[in-house]
């Protein structure tokens, strides 16, 4: 067995550590599968991860990492040989089970999906589990029965991972989206992704009225709290939210009135545990729909050196876009 780098996660009895250095092979968990790592993306997730501000990691020592691009190396999986080039997003890597801020990986072969014919192993950590996110909530909206003669579509955590895409997609798919972001220099970013309007952050962060002006007929919702509770209160007769974050809290401070007055839904995006028809279909889409020279505007790419001291900017907004980790 051959040692690789990883960030690797410890906790002591000082609290939690991180550091990347050499992992052994034997080390890694079971799994049908083993993936030499080209790629892999830094998000939310993995910041929470990485500082222990919230309990996501499961087992110690973890290696960080929610989702990853790359080669399979060997596989007992019947669907996977050598050669085969795979993404990985979700399934608690990264969380219970190692993750993709290494060189190498093994997990079972049923979690992975093929890489999408036209996109490249970078293209796909580029979009990554956020902006795969996004396309399950656009798919959710889709299903709803919500087309762009509905009305505008509003985006909240717009200058994010999940944000900067689910701008892009909304707009081409023919929707005037309107981009919540609390960082008003992104204003020209976002209209650069195809935002229509720009809303302050504030406009949504007040305290909750059960019923307020209607201004959209959906929405795609990454922050949670009082900004989703705010979104769903202005959200028209029929319309449809898709939940897919918390990064402005668990707590839903709302009330039962758009549901029952103005028929409004509230969608559920689990990018976790999602099945693998339904992954690869979005995956599918967004290799055929997502503008290839918008991907390039929303993405910056680092070295596996550089991934571990992001997490904490990460946390506080300050990141735009997706960030891609060249494991290379």
């Amino acid at each position: 067995m051959a040692a690789f780098r990883a960030w690797v996660i410890e906790r002591g009895e000082t609290g939690q550590s991180l550091a990347l250095r050499e992992f052994d092979e034997a080390d890694l968990m079971d799994g049908d599968v083993t993936v030499r790592v080209s790629h892999s993306g830094l998000n939310y997730k993995d910041g929470l991860a990485i500082t222990g501000r919230m309990p996501v990691v499961r087992r110690f020592p973890m290696i960080p990492g929610i989702d990853f691009a790359g080669t399979v190396e060997s596989s007992d999986h019947p669907d996977y040989k050598p050669g085969d080039a795979v993404v990985l997003t979700g399934w608690g890597v990264g969380e219970t089970h190692l993750g993709g801020l290494a060189e190498r990986a093994r997990l079972r072969g049923d979690w992975l999906v093929p890489l999408p014919e036209g996109l490249s192993p970078a293209e796909a950590m580029a979009i990554g589990t956020a902006g795969y996110t996004a396309m399950l909530s656009v798919l959710a909206l889709e299903r709803h029965g919500l087309t762009p003669e509905a009305g505008p579509a509003l985006v909240t955590g717009a200058s994010g991972g999940v944000g900067s895409v689910a701008v892009a997609l909304l707009e081409q798919a023919g929707w005037h989206v309107i981009a919540a972001t609390g960082r008003a220099g992104e204003a020209d970013y976002l209209k650069s992704l195809g935002a229509a309007e720009i809303l302050e952050r504030e406009a949504l962060a007040g305290e909750p009225r059960p019923l307020a002006k209607e201004r959209w007929a959906a929405g795609i919702d990454a922050v949670g709290g009082r900004v989703l509770a705010n979104a769903l209160s202005m959200t028209r007769g029929g319309g449809a939210i898709a939940a897919c974050g918390n990064a402005g809290g668990m707590d839903l401070p709302s009330s039962v009135a758009p549901f029952i007055l103005r028929g409004v839904s509230l969608l559920g995006i689990n990018s976790v545990t999602t099945p693998q028809k339904p992954r690869r279909e979005a995956w599918a889409r967004l290799s055929r729909d997502l503008d290839r020279d918008l991907l390039r505007r929303m993405t910056r790419t680092v070295a596996l050196d550089e991934a571990g001291s992001l997490a904490e900017t990460l946390l506080e907004g300050q990141v735009r876009g997706r960030t891609v980790v060249a494991i290379g």
